[in-house]
């Protein structure tokens, strides 16, 4: 009988396994195990037709994303056993940590409940309970959670179409969940609650509202304790807080929720990027346009956005007429590229948008600059023939990577985002179209030499995805540049060129945000820099601080000087004193202060404080603009 290889995540093997064997054996090297693409339970019998499988321990993402898991059905049974007629939510791991939903009725949760929630988890960890896997017919499934009361599963499960479900049993804790898990609540090291808050079932105001727990674990104590440091510097960071702090923007429940007001600081620094954006795309031989904010709806209907996408988006009557508010920019560049016949001579054609949007997103699910329902997209797409698409996307790489490092960001995770074969009623377009499609993807993205995850089921209806997610300073990931290669809608639009055999040929489409939503950017660079924007960036590069009042107006000249060699400055001749101004520029958090008294003033120099570095001594005021300039032009380097 052909024996079944055992590997480590680095491909080492370590033991073999015979058919319809699980791996229980090897739990001290694993959490759980990688199959053909597919992550498994230790207890799980390896599929058919499998000659290798990969152990995976809290490093890789699917044993990370089991662990947390586990620790998350480990909450709701504390919960559970400590508040008995609590009802059930949903329980996923998330990208730090997990959390679980729970209906308590009115109240909520208070610190000392997740106090006692928290010890009585850690006893459930004690307790070492197996984790059993059960496999079920759905209608017993629904009788199950009807005769104990769980009427949140028992939705779930009226949503579900397979006749067989899968459940997980800890102890007297069982719960409806596809998996996989650990093998044991022992598995699981340090554990801690982290907060409560209020939610709604589904992310809808419309359902009830439930109460969230929050919480994370690690294998080790120092894992743990490292994590919780850079919650408290996350927490400092909280770009909802800075933008007030830093009157950059707001907003306001008389205009709506998800939408952001721009404050003149904060205007400034979109303009700073927009500006430099243009200049790059332009660069890069990208033709700009622009479109209306609203389309009659048949646009849409055209495109299959009314079809696959409707609840996100904001449609009205006018005029006998219905209309939607642009969700997406595509339909509009379509049109443009439309409007003339098309030669190959003139493609690869690559339109540019700064795109303003509007998408539904439940109330729930809106967080600062991060979720909004209005926003803009640094949105482009580059009609081109099937031969040059590869080469296309290998551009964007290439443009992102400099974009991007001129922001500050280096480190990327990329995903390739593909079909879900088991739901091809989600996607439109023909198999061999997507397999061309998912296939140029990754060439370009092994072409350029990036590492890639592949994500089934990712994909958007029309095409298959590239997806890049950057870290910022403390180490978070922030979705950012998306590229998505599109046969399907050059085909509902009859978007076509001419050919060298002067016949018409189909375009290949592709979507492409390298910064994605420019509000969500703009957000992860408040929270990346701490709100310390470097010079290029910074809305005040330099704020001038008289000592006394006497010497206002020469604070005034150097504040002119300064503003004519292009610096943005600012004068604070308020009657306050210095040492107060100077913490207001310190909290505003501006680079450079000039302090001038009445010695400055007779010699004309400046006493420079730095941001960070605290006293520069004096110095003239052309050699001050030399170093600011210099200073601004060094970052200027891509």
């Amino acid at each position: 009988m052909a024996r079944i290889q055992v590997k480590d995540k680095g491909g080492h093997v370590v033991g073999e396994i015979g058919k319809g064997e699980n791996l229980l054996g090897f739990s001290s090297q694993g959490l759980v195990y990688r199959a053909d693409g597919m992550a498994y339970d230790l207890s799980a019998p390896v599929p058919e037709g499998i000659g290798e499988v990969y152990l995976l321990d809290f490093e890789e993402p699917e044993g990370k994303e089991a662990y947390w898991h586990t620790s998350s059905h480990i909450l709701a049974q504390a919960v559970k056993e400590l508040f008995p007629k609590v009802k059930l939510g949903i329980g996923p791991p998330i990208e730090t940590g997990f959390y679980y939903d729970f209906d308590i009725g009115d109240a909520t949760f208070s610190p000392d409940d997740l106090e006692a929630i928290e010890n009585r988890a850690r006893e459930i960890i004690a307790r070492d309970l197996p984790i059993e896997r059960l496999e079920m017919n759905r209608k017993e499934a629904i009788r199950l959670f009807s005769d104990i009361g769980e009427n949140y599963k028992v939705e779930l499960l009226g949503d579900i179409l397979d006749d067989k479900v899968t459940l997980y049993r800890q102890g007297d804790f069982v719960d409806l969940c596809r998996g996989p898990h650990l093998s044991s609540t022992g598995r699981v090291g340090h554990f801690k609650v982290l907060s409560a808050s209020g939610a709604y079932w589904r992310g809808d105001e419309h359902n009830p509202s439930l109460q969230r727990i929050y919480g994370v674990s690690f294998p080790e104590k120092a894992q743990i304790d490292e994590f919780l440091r850079r919650l408290e510097e996350a927490k400092r960071r909280d770009h909802r807080k800075l933008g007030v702090l830093l009157d950059l923007f707001s907003f306001h429940e008389e205009a709506g929720p998800g939408l952001v007001v721009w404050h003149p600081k904060g205007a400034l620094v979109l303009g700073i990027i927009t500006d430099y954006w243009r200049r790059i795309h332009r660069d890069a031989d990208y033709q700009m346009i622009q479109s209306p904010h609203l389309f009659k709806s048949t646009l849409w209907q055209h495109s299959g956005h009314l079809e696959f996408y409707r609840e996100n988006m904001y449609v009205f009557q006018q005029d006998g007429e219905e209309y939607v508010v642009k969700p997406m920019n595509c339909p509009a560049h379509i049109l443009v590229y439309k409007s003339r016949k098309r030669s190959y001579r003139e493609l690869p054609l690559r339109l540019a948008e700064l795109g303003t949007v509007y998408r539904y997103e439940r109330s729930g699910a809106l967080q600062g600059l991060f979720r909004v329902r209005g926003f803009t997209q640094d949105d482009a797409h580059i009609f081109c023939t099937q031969d040059q698409f590869v080469d296309e996307v290998r551009a964007v790489l290439i443009l992102m990577r400099k974009i991007l490092k001129r922001f500050g960001f280096k480190d990327f995770v990329v995903n390739l985002s593909v079909r879900d074969p088991a739901t091809p009623e989600k996607y439109m377009g023909t198999e061999e179209g997507w397999r061309l499609a998912e296939e140029g993807l990754a060439k370009a993205l092994e072409a350029e030499g990036f590492a890639y995850r592949v994500d089934p089921g990712e994909a958007v209806f029309y095409g298959p995805k590239i997806d890049v997610q950057l870290h910022d300073a403390i180490g978070r990931r922030h979705q950012c540049t998306t590229i998505q290669v599109d046969f399907n809608i050059p085909t509902r639009f009859d978007v076509t060129y001419i050919a060298p055999d002067g016949m018409e040929h189909r375009v290949v489409m592709i979507h492409r945000a390298i910064l994605g939503s420019i509000e969500r950017f703009f957000g992860v660079l408040l929270e990346h820099y701490a709100g310390a924007f470097p010079m290029w960036l910074a809305p005040v590069q330099v704020v001038v601080l008289p000592v006394v009042s006497e010497v206002n107006d020469y604070a005034l000249s150097v504040g002119e000087a300064l503003k004519a060699r292009g610096i943005r400055a600012e004068v604070d001749d308020r009657p306050e004193r210095i040492s107060y101004k100077i913490r207001e520029a310190e909290t505003q958090k501006v680079p450079y202060m000039a302090i001038v008294g009445k010695r400055e003033a007779s010699s004309e120099t400046v006493s420079i404080r730095k941001r960070g570095k605290g006293d520069l001594g004096a110095m003239g005021l052309e050699e001050f603009i030399g170093m600011i300039l210099g200073e601004i032009q060094g970052e200027g380097h891509e």
